[in-house]
Parts: C-alpha cells; structure tokens; sequence
C-alpha cells in the first residue's frame, strides 16, 4: 500500500528546466513541482569565457547544458523568447545561443516550450509589464527561498520555469 502512494507523488511529480538565454551568460533553474508545491532544486549561470571564439562558446554552452540536463533530467525545457529592439548584432548571437539550448535540449528528448517576457511576467506577477525587482521577489515566494536568487540571469530562468509549470501540461 505505501508503494502505491510513493509511486502516485513520483508519478505526479515534474522537473521543469528554465532557461534565459545568451552567450556570455545563460541562466539556468530547476524546479521540481508537486501538485501545487514548488521547490528549487538548482539554479545558476553558465558562463562561457569572452577571448574565445564565438563557435567554441557555443560548444561549451552546449556542453555545460548537457551535464544539467543529464543531472535533473526534467520532463520540460522552457525558454524566454528573445526582446531585443536596438542590438542587431547581440540579438544575433544570443539567436545563435538559442538554437544551440533548443538542439541540446531535442538531442537529450526533452519538450521544449518558449516564452515571451511580457508572458513570464504575466504568469509571475499577474502583470506584464513588472519590474525585473517585482518578478524576482515573486520567484523568492514561490520557491519558499531565503533571498533573491543571483546572478539575475538565474532569477530569471527560474522565472522562466515557474511560468512553466503554471501554464503546460506535461505528463
């Protein structure tokens, strides 16, 4: 009998990896959600080195993703979508970063869902247009967390995630 319920909270349970890309620095936040709980189970930058070329940062972006993947193994990857208006040049590269987190992420089988920023603030805050202040102290109260998640890359990976968990359904 107490097999069965262990097995329906494992069965009921999700590991959703949020992902804010970029090339210098992506961030990355792993939660776990049950029922209506959610919990933290990792989160962090991944950094790739600037006196590189652009092509071996992207294999290490790759590389160091593939690790946490293979670590948490979540059922989904959501990705923020791209915003930028001024910087063809950045939005470029990050565009490329991008790609490598959407192949690595269907390489290792995983879903793969994106999200607008105004969507990952509508989800956080219940308003689209929140500061980045207001989004990281509600990231803070869903994950039950001590302080502010830092760098804000991670902050808003897990942001990211949350938004997630709260609007796909993965079985």
């Amino acid at each position: 009998m107490v097999k069965k319920q262990e097995n329906k909270k494992t069965k009921n349970q999700r590991i959703i990896l949020g992902i804010d890309p970029g090339y210098g620095l992506t961030g990355y936040g792993v939660i776990k959600v049950q029922g209506s709980k959610f919990e933290c189970l990792d989160y962090g930058v991944i950094k790739t080195h600037a006196g590189e070329e652009f092509s071996q940062r992207l294999k290490d972006l790759h590389e160091d993703l593939t690790k946490i993947i293979k670590k948490y193994n979540p059922c989904l990857v959501a990705i923020e979508d791209l915003f930028f208006a001024k910087n063809v040049k950045t939005a470029m590269k990050v565009g490329h970063a991008r790609g490598v987190i959407m192949l690595t992420a269907i390489q290792a089988g995983k879903k793969i869902v994106e999200f607008t920023p105004l969507q990952v603030k509508q989800a956080i805050t219940s308003y689209g247009r929140a500061e980045k202040g207001q989004v990281q102290q509600m990231v803070k109260m869903f994950l039950n967390l001590k302080e502010i998640p830092r760098p804000d890359d991670a902050a808003d990976a897990l942001a990211v995630a949350i938004c997630a968990a709260n609007s796909v359904h993965v079985s």
